[in-house]
């Protein structure tokens, strides 16, 4: 070996043993690091509140940091943009196909939530946020859950009494005992069971499946028939034509009171509102109402869903949602109703208030 490669195997080896404290330590090099050292790089919170630093934020503040620091990622309204993750809404999701985990539906503790933010984020400026920023966003992205009120303040004092609402919905990991034992014994390679004999088939017992039109499973498409020289199957019979000719012209009247590429137009900006705002059949509250049946609508009357009292009193006051009202809070929510829930700073641009509208106009209640 040549003296370069003998230097070189010396410093990597050396760079290993220096990377052990206890051969750090028999070897001479370096020393115990002080407490304070090590405080100044631990930031861990725990669920219980260890590691929590001094100071507090409230949830108007928190609105202000997050548009400014987190809302080009999350959304103005932490619900997501292009693949950065939605942090709202997703209440009742987690039994679905498709369930929506958020800071409010999947995860247990509120320790987890202030520590990605406090460590991490924003995303390229990691530590950036001090104490009070920390905990105001932590108090914006409750509010956003609907967790708490806009009037809400959190500090390192309250912090353990918000419960998030999976916090029950985790268990320990005991998979080594309940799970691996069952597969860890010598697998069977012979006489492992009775001998199993075919006694009937399905044509014989005549369940053999039809395809819905009659036609027994397996035989030719009608396409593939007529290919063959087969003659096809008789065409539909004209009544049936004329009824779905008939739900077309029902459908096409029923869009002809609003324009259609408006509607298009106003279902893609409702991204901006799908993680709060529910829509469609079966659509059910979440961190907002959802808003079938909106436009004609009473503020604040949406049976099973707890507005803020100044929603229900503008309900109670004669405010009924029609395109003139709806125009004016999508525009700046907190400005036309002071006191509202909704967190979402607004839509600027007039045309996607009137697409929203125009799509809202034709969900049905």
């Amino acid at each position: 070996m040549s003296k370069s490669l003998n230097l070189l195997a010396g410093t990597v080896l050396a760079a290993g043993l220096a990377a052990s404290p206890a051969l750090a330590e028999k070897m001479g090099l370096g020393r115990a690091a002080l407490p304070e050292e090590i405080a100044a790089w631990d930031v861990s919170v725990l669920p219980d509140g260890t590691g929590l630093p001094e100071g507090e934020g409230d949830v108007l503040t928190g609105d202000e940091v997050f548009a400014d620091k987190c809302a080009s990622c999350h959304g103005e309204f932490a619900e997501g943009l292009d693949s950065w993750p939605v942090l709202a809404g997703g209440a009742g999701t987690l039994h679905d196909r498709r369930p929506v985990k958020t800071i409010g539906s999947y995860w247990p503790y509120l320790s987890t939530v202030f520590d990605y933010v406090h460590r991490s984020m924003p995303f390229g400026g990691a530590q950036t946020v001090t104490n009070d920023e920390a905990y105001a966003i932590t108090a914006f992205l409750l509010y956003s859950n609907g967790l708490v009120e806009d009037d809400f303040v959190l500090s390192n004092e309250n912090f353990t009494e918000i419960v998030l609402p999976n916090a029950e919905g985790f268990y320990p990991d005991d998979r080594a005992e309940s799970e691996y034992p069952l597969f860890s014994a010598a697998a069977c390679m012979s006489e492992c069971g009775p001998e199993v004999k075919i006694t009937k088939r399905a044509v014989e017992i005549n369940v053999t499946p039809e395809d819905p039109d009659g036609r027994p499973a397996g035989t030719l498409p009608d396409y593939m028939a007529s290919a063959m020289g087969a003659a096809p199957e008789a065409s539909p019979e004209p009544a049936a034509e004329e009824a779905v000719e008939e739900a077309a012209v029902d459908t096409a009247e029923a869009m002809a009171a609003v324009d259609p590429e408006m509607v298009e137009d106003g279902q893609k900006v409702f991204k901006k509102c799908a993680a709060c705002h529910k829509v469609g059949e079966g659509a059910k509250n979440g961190t907002g109402p959802h808003l079938n049946g909106a436009l004609g609508r009473a503020a604040g009357s949406l049976d099973g869903f707890k507005y803020s009292k100044a929603m229900t009193d503008a309900g109670a006051g004669g405010l009924v949602w029609d395109e003139a009202s709806l125009m004016s809070f999508l525009e700046n929510p907190k400005g036309f109703l002071k006191g509202t829930k909704m967190s979402f700073a607004g839509l600027k641009k007039e045309d996607d208030r009137a697409a929203i509208v125009a799509y809202l106009s034709t969900l049905a209640p």
